[in-house]
């Protein structure tokens, strides 16, 4: 049976590198994938990416309690993470690694316990965090600060979860979350 690893941050903090990082390592590491109301995107396959839903049976889902987390992010846009296919992954063998909201992760990591660990990575502070959004060059000023202010309030979560990394220096915050990943593997 495998295990559950969790990751949540604000956007900006390096979260995906690292966990792309991870993924790359020998620890049977699998993506959770996630069901959304978004229609596929250029080469994008249902169950591979994610799994395509219409909102209708999104909400159908929700109201058969299948989801383990799930957000609206505008009206009739859903993200969320199916039970039956985490289920499906660990009874595969699977580690599976996620990489969700502040409240999804909480909500994930209730449900699953001591098989799950979360990890919240944490940017040095939120002028470093404004810094790289800038430096990314794609968002305008206002979806900046929007994300500065998700980032506060993700901020405030960071002791909800069970180990907090943060990501001053990229390769001391991978070597980290290998280390820590591997260790709770290993139990």
């Amino acid at each position: 049976m495998g295990k559950l690893i969790i990751f949540s941050a604000p956007s900006g903090s390096g979260k995906s590198t690292i966990i792309n990082y991870l993924l790359k390592q020998n620890l049977n590491l699998a993506f959770s994938i996630s069901a959304t109301s978004r229609p596929p995107r250029g080469t994008e396959q249902n169950g591979v990416e994610y799994f395509f839903l219409t909102p209708e049976e999104f909400r159908q889902k929700i109201a058969n309690g299948e989801f383990l987390e799930y957000e609206e992010v505008y009206t009739d846009r859903f993200y969320g993470t199916l039970k039956s296919q985490v289920e499906k992954q660990l009874s595969e063998g699977q580690n599976v690694i996620f990489d969700v909201d502040v409240v999804g992760g909480c909500n994930i990591k209730k449900f699953y316990g001591e098989r799950a660990l979360s990890v919240f990575i944490q940017p040095p502070s939120v002028e470093e965090l404004r810094k790289r959004l800038n430096g990314r060059g794609t968002d305008t000023p206002e979806v900046i600060e929007n994300r500065i202010a998700k980032a506060e309030f993700e901020l405030s979560y960071a002791d909800k979860f069970d180990v907090v990394i943060v990501n001053d220096q990229l390769e001391k915050a991978q070597a980290e979350a290998l280390e820590t990943i591997s260790n709770f593997l290993k139990k």
